[in-house]
């Protein structure tokens, strides 16, 4: 899909070019800013963020305080962006192979290849999305019914959400690349992201705003230090959904521009930036996990032992 969306906004240039060339003013747009992103940061950055959601996925897994539901959907969410990591140094090395003439591919196997790498990113992307609506819903829950919450999101309803999200998020990735080519591809992964904020933008607005009114009823000390604690990990979410916006908001705005103006000079010219976009999905991958680390004591914690131990382990 990210193939086929490079190769849309690839030939949209091209018609440009060949319409373009005869008055100065049309010229103009060729002299664009165009940053040229080089191979081995995309490696670089995807071994980074890959070593980072391991890490993660690893404390939450080693440390028993952390087995609770919103620690569950973060632990996704870093699988999510793992898959960005893995699918991005997967396919830097075998380009940086096939450019240095040390592999030997056939065109049919990486067809099959690209078609992988398709699905774990738009897995990532939707699963993402998701996960973020399902912590914010979380939250939401832990601020407002927190007397019921253990009642309403038990560690199974849990269990039962992410097996949801993640087959949900495979079946539409594996079909947004059958029908790769249709516009309503596009259609259907913008109206999500938008769907999503806006779904996210409702339940922060209630949260925020009536947060300090709802902690009025709480008087005893350990409750006030649990909606303290909710408050906590909303201002997480917000942080995490707010770097979320600025790392994939470049991608979503480039699908954006392909419908609504595709041989547009201005258009083109941003078209031309493709893989600073992905540079920013990869950075979102790695920003991610030291937002986990900052914004949670206990996680952080369980962090810095596993580095030590491991440091140690290898002196």
């Amino acid at each position: 899909l990210l193939n086929a969306i490079h190769h849309r906004s690839a030939l949209s240039q091209e018609n440009l070019e060949n319409e373009t060339n005869s008055t100065a003013g049309e010229r103009n747009w060729l002299n664009c800013v165009q940053i040229r992103i080089p191979q081995e940061l995309f490696l670089a950055l995807g071994l980074i963020s890959l070593v980072e959601n391991i890490l993660v996925i690893m404390a939450i897994i080693k440390n028993r305080n952390l087995h609770s539901p919103m620690y569950y959907f973060i632990c996704c969410l870093a699988v999510s962006d793992m898959l960005v990591s893995v699918s991005n140094v997967v396919e830097t090395i075998f380009m940086l192979l096939n450019d240095h003439g040390l592999l030997d591919v056939n065109p049919g196997m990486l067809r099959h290849l690209d078609n992988v790498i398709d699905v774990m990113i738009c897995s990532s992307v939707v699963s993402s999305l998701s996960f973020l609506c399902t912590i914010a819903a979380d939250r939401y829950i832990t601020i407002f019914y927190a007397l019921r919450y253990h009642s309403i999101m038990t560690p199974h309803r849990a269990i039962i959400i992410i097996v949801v999200v993640w087959l949900a998020s495979i079946t539409s990735s594996i079909l947004f690349i059958v029908y790769h080519t249709d516009n309503a591809v596009i259609v259907c992964l913008v109206t999500f992201f938008c769907t999503t904020l806006v779904f996210n933008a409702v339940l922060y607005l209630h949260m925020f705003v009536l947060a300090h009114v709802h902690s009025r009823r709480i008087v005893a000390f350990h409750k006030n230090r649990r909606q303290s604690t909710s408050m906590k990990g909303a201002i997480t979410l917000t942080i995490l959904l707010g770097v979320f916006i600025l790392c994939w908001g470049p991608f979503f705005l480039h699908l954006i521009l392909i419908l609504a103006c595709p041989t547009s000079p201005f258009c083109n010219c941003f078209f031309r930036n493709f893989n600073l976009f992905l540079i920013l999905i990869i950075c979102n991958s790695l920003i991610d996990p030291l937002i986990y680390a900052y914004r949670s004591q206990e996680l952080r914690k369980t962090l810095q032992e596993m580095v030590l131990c491991s440091f140690c382990f290898d002196v």
